[in-house]
């Protein structure tokens, strides 16, 4: 594999990757690692209704979600490196906060901070890889970034139970946030600045308004992410219902995070899978037909739960969630790629605008779903069919009426040397 080179630096593409992984980890680890602890923060601050712990995930995601609007902005202007440690250092001293937070209140702002810190990591990690790979390429080294990315829902289910069977909901913050001091740290130390001086953009109203008047008129990524944006409404609602369904529903307790993380080791797998097969077939063969078998598996599974009064047999639910869930493996990298792939030269402004969208509207559309929680299955699964069925008509949008359209040979990722922008002197 080749190393990225910057002037006196070379970051080694295996390291970079990693690097990477880790940044964006760090959003699934504020969410997934809460999910055992929705009860126990439900207990601690004397909540009324139970269905509302669930806005400690929500808070965060739209703190993260309107967030992204600023920092793809600010990126583009002074650089990707300064941005993101601005961002990574409200992070951490958001998690350290929280930890003292006296009411649910409090909570769901320091919550909603965290967020507003975790944006950089979304959006400039997005940009620091389009800015150094672009197209297929750009879906496969994302999809190798999302491989590494989801081990962070396989373990940090288990990891908050663990902490909770010795402590409570603020040890896990104080875990969180050792974990961005960390990767604060590599970041510090070893990224390197990958935006070239020549595409620095001046920080003006009319630059800015023309960058997001570029991104929501082009059709094609307008239309993928707002496809995308449905989706993550999806696995929002799954995420916000987590432990209500396994815990409550099918009563399996504190053992539920297992289960949890099973259906997040397909889903890495599928993403594992993407990177080999979007070379060779293409990122809209591969994420149109995942998303088409979603919509079916999802029908079906619906069915099922409305003939079974709400709750479909564990031995049907648990291989139906898989399922869903690898075929999401193929959707979210690929749709991203092509949503970012024709704003290359507006790469930051662009995974703000698409961060945003994306992120917020799917929070909202996720709590709204996870709200209406009754003990059953069917609000969850309703939500899984109308929001795919939406999202394949993003796509016909997108593609003009037309599904599978064949690309043009992708080029390989051990391909020669990425040259990026040298790092500014510190």
């Amino acid at each position: 594999m080749p190393n990225v080179q910057t002037g006196s630096r070379a970051l080694p593409y295996w390291e970079l990757v990693t690097l990477i992984a880790c940044i964006m980890a760090l959003n699934a680890a504020a969410i997934d690692v809460f999910i055992p602890a929705l009860s126990n923060i439900s207990q601690s601050l004397q909540l009324s209704d139970p269905n509302r712990a669930p806005f400690v995930i929500t808070a965060y995601v739209l703190g993260f979600g309107a967030a992204q609007i600023v920092y793809g902005t600010l990126s583009d202007r002074f650089g990707r490196r300064p941005v993101l440690l601005i961002g990574l250092a409200i992070y951490v001293a958001a998690s350290l906060a929280a930890v003292f937070s006296p009411t649910f209140g409090v909570l769901l702002f320091w919550r909603a901070v965290q967020g507003i810190g975790a944006a950089a990591t979304r959006v400039i990690a997005v940009s620091i890889v389009r800015d150094c790979f672009g197209g297929a390429r750009m879906a496969s080294v994302m999809s190798l970034i999302m491989m590494i990315f989801m081990v962070i829902p396989v373990i940090a289910p288990n990891i908050g139970q663990l902490v909770l069977l010795f402590g409570n909901w603020r040890e896990i913050f104080f875990a969180i946030a050792g974990f961005g001091a960390l990767v604060t740290l590599w970041t510090w130390l070893r990224l390197p600045e990958t935006q070239h001086p020549e595409d620095r953009l001046p920080l003006t109203v009319s630059r800015v308004a023309g960058a997001f008047r570029t991104v929501v008129t082009n059709r094609v990524a307008f239309s993928y992410s707002f496809g995308t944006m449905l989706m993550l409404g999806v696995l929002f609602a799954f995420i916000n219902q987590a432990e209500q369904v396994y815990a409550h529903t099918y009563a399996l307790g504190p053992a539920f995070t297992l289960y949890f993380s099973a259906g997040a080791i397909f889903m890495a797998l599928a993403s594992f899978s993407n990177s080999r097969l979007v070379q060779r077939f293409g990122m809209r063969r591969l994420s149109h037909g995942a998303l088409v078998l979603y919509a079916m598996f999802s029908t079906i599974h619906l069915l099922i739960a409305l003939v079974s009064g709400g709750v479909p047999p564990f031995a049907i639910f648990m291989p139906m969630t898989i399922l869903t869930l690898c075929m999401f493996g193929f959707v979210g990298t690929n749709f991203n790629a092509l949503a970012m792939d024709p704003l290359g030269h507006v790469a930051g402004t662009a995974s703000s605008v698409l961060g945003f969208m994306q992120t917020l509207g799917g929070g909202l559309i996720g709590a709204t779903i996870g709200y209406f929680y009754d003990g059953t299955l069917i609000p969850l699964l309703t939500g899984y069919v109308v929001l795919s069925l939406l999202s394949i008509g993003c796509v016909l949008v997108a593609e003009r009426g037309r599904l599978f359209r064949r690309e043009l040979p992708p080029a390989r990722i051990d391909e020669p040397t990425v040259a990026v922008a040298a790092a500014p002197a510190e």
